[in-house]
């Protein structure tokens, strides 16, 4: 949780200081308990400034009253809820981020969880609103010696939601919570600065997941050399820093050990200067966050075994520098992936494939997965055709596909089939090797899932390419900052509608 925010449950009451936040809809009706807690003057307060401000009670809308006649609290804040036909649609996660910055900066709060007809006020409608608080909490600022107001930079909100069923709400949080300290985790990883978070130092904190009970195995050079990891190891061959390969096991399941555990895979490319055919100078400072899907798969089993997912569950991840070294991979290189494939290596900017190739072959073969999700920040093209608002979603199996997108409708990480084929295929054949890294301009997102296609054989496969929601993502009521944490949620819910036993 942030420590600028502690979030707790509690019974209806109100509050003698700080801030009480209520809810009412466009028909500024409060409910009946509602009315009898604020009483007459503050509900008269209340008439008078929504008149005065126009105040509609429109969805995540908001009116401040200061010093609110009849009541002990500091400040009054009604957040509209919307017209009844769109209240049954309500995204209390997102509710709860829009909330928390109309709260301000107050060292107490109260959130009386109940609202009109059509709005759910159960346990776990109460917990999401404290998971999307928790959320947009969220600042990395780790690095400033000096911040705004200094004077309130060490101030925390007690944050109270007041619910009916305070202890059914608290067991559900606590699963939330953890949730949500996987989203954290993922942007964590992706806001930090390439020179600190390079392959060895993920790796390492990769490592710290065994205090929650995750089997972590890390493979250095020495070992993927050994296993024949060479084209993960041809990106990485120009950089000082040593690349790595993380192995996370969440073992959840009853009874012993699954013979097809659900895999996930995240191209962990810690800075991609683009090798010899290197990017251009402008924009490159946010390659640090080419390692997005990597920190989401971290995030995510944090999240498992945080709630103690009753799933067996195994992350992969290839940590990699993409440097201009003399030592580097040249345009017109041929290397032997794991699979004993050849590649032509056409552009060494088109690398993180070349990672997730070995990898996923090295998953499909050493776990006998029941499916394999890979996200990877793969693609520009990505964000061509479907700007930032989907990730790009490629699949061999139609079944794990619908899934991904009944999922992303609730969390609200959208995912978009794109499409794969023969003719795709082709354009990645390679006159010297059995294909080439890049099949050009055209179609380059499903060029580039097609070659990984060539790496997951019969295994059901997921490729999701997060170029556009994972780094440098718009802002919105639940992440306000340069990384999203996207996949977390939406790959954690995937597990617990889908396959928990």
């Amino acid at each position: 949780m942030s420590d600028r925010l502690k979030i707790s449950f509690a019974a209806p009451s109100l509050p003698s200081s700080g801030t009480l936040v209520v809810f009412v809809g466009d028909d500024l009706a409060f409910t009946s308990h509602v009315a009898d807690r604020l009483g007459p003057a503050a509900l008269e307060a209340f008439s008078r400034a929504a008149a005065a401000e126009r105040f509609r009670g429109k969805a995540k809308s908001a009116l401040v009253i200061a010093a609110p006649a009849g009541l002990e609290a500091d400040r009054l804040v009604v957040v509209g809820v919307g017209k009844a036909a769109d209240r049954e649609k309500t995204d209390y996660v997102s509710l709860g981020g829009a909330v928390l910055p109309k709260i301000g900066r107050t060292r107490s709060a109260v959130v009386l969880f109940e609202g009109p007809a059509e709005w759910r006020i159960d346990a776990e409608a109460a917990a999401d609103f404290a998971l999307g608080a928790m959320l947009r909490a969220y600042a990395f600022d780790r690095y400033k010696t000096k911040k705004k107001d200094e004077d309130e930079a060490d101030l925390t909100t007690a944050l109270v939601v007041a619910v009916e069923d305070p202890a059914a709400a608290k067991k559900v949080w606590k699963l939330r919570e953890a949730v949500g300290a996987g989203v954290v985790t993922a942007r964590d990883l992706v806001n930090e600065p390439p020179n600190v978070l390079f392959p060895e130092e993920f790796a390492r904190r990769a490592e710290e997941l065994t205090e929650l009970g995750v089997e972590v195995e890390v493979l250095d050079e020495k070992q993927l050399g050994k296993i024949g990891m060479r084209a993960l190891l041809a990106v990485g061959q120009g950089s000082r820093r040593e690349s790595r390969v993380v192995v996370m096991r969440w073992n959840g399941a009853k009874g012993k050990k699954s013979a097809s555990p659900l895999c996930f895979v995240g191209k962990g490319v810690c800075f991609d200067t683009g090798g010899i055919s290197i990017k251009p100078a402008g924009g490159m400072e946010d390659m640090k966050g080419d390692m997005a899907g990597a920190a989401c798969v971290v995030g995510l089993m944090k999240a498992l075994a945080g709630r103690k997912a009753k799933v067996d569950a195994v992350g992969l991840i290839g940590l990699v520098e993409n440097m201009p070294d003399g030592n580097a991979q040249r345009p017109g290189d041929i290397v032997t992936s794991l699979s004993g494939q050849t590649i032509e290596i056409i552009n060494t900017d088109a690398e993180g494939r070349l990672v997730l190739a070995d990898v996923l072959w090295y998953a499909k073969e050493r776990f006998n997965p029941a499916f394999m999700v890979d996200l990877a920040t793969l693609t520009g093209a990505i964000l061509v055709a479907l700007g930032q608002e989907h990730a790009g979603m490629f699949s061999n199996d139609d079944t794990l596909a619908e899934r991904l997108s009944a999922v992303g409708a609730v969390t609200g990480e959208g995912v978009w089939r794109m499409p794969l084929g023969p003719a795709y295929d082709k354009m990645i054949d390679s006159k010297f090797a059995d294909m080439k890294n890049t099949g050009g301009r055209h179609g380059g997102s499903i060029t580039a899932a097609q070659f990984l296609k060539r790496y997951v054989g019969e295994t059901p496969w997921v490729h999701l390419d997060v170029a556009g929601t994972a780094m440098g993502s718009p802002a919105s009521d639940i992440s306000q900052g340069w990384a999203s944490g996207w996949g977390v949620r939406l790959l954690d819910r995937l597990v617990a509608d889908y396959y928990e036993s």
